[in-house]
């Protein structure tokens, strides 16, 4: 569930204040990094919240930008210090994906598009295993376990009934028709998809085959939004080696028009659970 100390959430808020005050004083990104005699990446990062910061850091900046307010200072300081404690995820290990992981955590709402699998929060403990161990042949046991642990974790946003994630999930076709872990276990899993697309604050769509062509046939992609207004949206694109946020407004909004389109396409609620459920039934011949 979400906590009021999220270090990747604090590390974004804190970056985007320093952005502000880099702003005001009238200074580029390379004007600083000069300045500080490190990397233009660095600042970047820092202020993008994908890098780790310390109090020395937000001191050294804070003097580049002349910040006379001490309480600002001390805020600001203290930001810092909260965006370094760990997250519940760092019990795990070293998580490829663990920014996202945060963001998650602390996202009011989520709207996914999913063109191959069923989306991670409404999968079964044994679809997700067989889904990691196919996708993954070369890791170990034990790290396939660990991947499973986490994303089990991560589904407590959706079942808990204390401010449960706003989920919203357009599915395609192919993600039920893919046998993942054998026929017995994929009518488990289609079917608690229809229990969880019940739920007050989870809508399943799914995208038939007879659609054809339609906005999302790029790919999966994800949209976070947040409780606090300060906290700007994110568009989240998986990658094999690298993943992509995008949080600039203009990215935001192109992908949230094209998710409407998606949805006006896709089967409604009711169609979809019926749909759903006939697949399911062939899974049980």
């Amino acid at each position: 569930m979400a906590s009021s100390v999220n270090p990747t959430v604090r590390r974004r808020r804190l970056g985007q204040e320093l952005r502000r005050l880099r702003e005001l004083k009238g200074m580029t990104a390379e004007e600083v990094a000069e300045r500080l005699l490190v990397s233009q990446s660095k600042i970047s990062r820092l202020e993008n919240g994908r890098r780790s910061i310390s109090q020395r850091d937000v001191r050294d900046l804070c003097g580049v930008y002349e910040v006379e307010d001490a309480r600002l200072v001390e805020s600001l300081m203290q930001m810092a210090k909260d965006s370094r404690q760990q997250g519940w995820w760092h019990a795990f290990g070293d998580i490829p994906y663990s920014v996202y992981i945060g963001l998650e955590t602390d996202a009011a709402s989520l709207r996914v598009y999913e063109p191959q699998v069923v989306p991670g929060l409404l999968q079964t403990r044994g679809y997700a295993e067989a889904l990691i161990t196919g996708a993954l042949p070369e890791s170990s046991p034990a790290d396939v376990d660990k991947r499973v642990s986490v994303r089990v974790r991560r589904q407590e946003r959706v079942n808990t009934p204390d401010q449960p994630l706003r989920l919203w999930a357009v599915i395609d076709e192919s993600a039920l028709r893919r046998v993942v872990g054998g026929k017995v276990l994929m009518r488990e899993q289609l079917e608690h998809l229809v229990e969880l697309s019940q739920l007050p604050h989870v809508t399943v769509q799914v995208l038939p085959f007879g659609m054809g062509a339609h906005p999302g046939i790029s790919g999966h992609y994800a949209i976070l939004e947040f409780p606090e207004a300060t906290d700007s949206s994110v568009v989240y694109i998986e990658g094999v080696t690298s993943d992509l946020y995008l949080e600039k407004a203009n990215d935001v909004q192109k992908y949230s028009v094209m998710y409407e389109h998606l949805r006006a396409q896709a089967l409604n609620a009711e169609q979809t659970r019926e749909f759903i459920a006939e697949i399911a039934k062939e899974y049980a011949r």
